[in-house]
């Protein structure tokens, strides 16, 4: 069973606002969300690898972000390991 926490208003509401945005409206809103997560995720490798610098935490992002086997295609040989 879910658990909803959304009155079935306030969830109509919601619905006939994304219905009218624009697909650029709609789009920016992936975009930013997208951002936040990739955010989240880069703060909690910088917590878990306090020592780490900007470059080697983006590439930890990017290996957990592809997968190992597409991480090493698109990185192979790159100094980043």
């Amino acid at each position: 069973m879910a658990i909803n926490d959304t009155s079935a208003e306030a969830e109509q509401v919601l619905c006939r606002l994304y219905r009218n945005m624009t697909a650029a409206q709609k789009a920016q809103r992936i975009f930013s969300a997208y951002r936040m997560g990739k955010m989240l995720a880069m703060a909690g490798i910088r917590m878990n690898h306090p020592e780490a610098s900007e470059e080697q935490i983006w590439h930890l992002w990017a290996r957990r972000h592809l997968g190992d086997e597409l991480y090493r295609k698109v990185y192979q040989g790159k100094d980043n390991e």
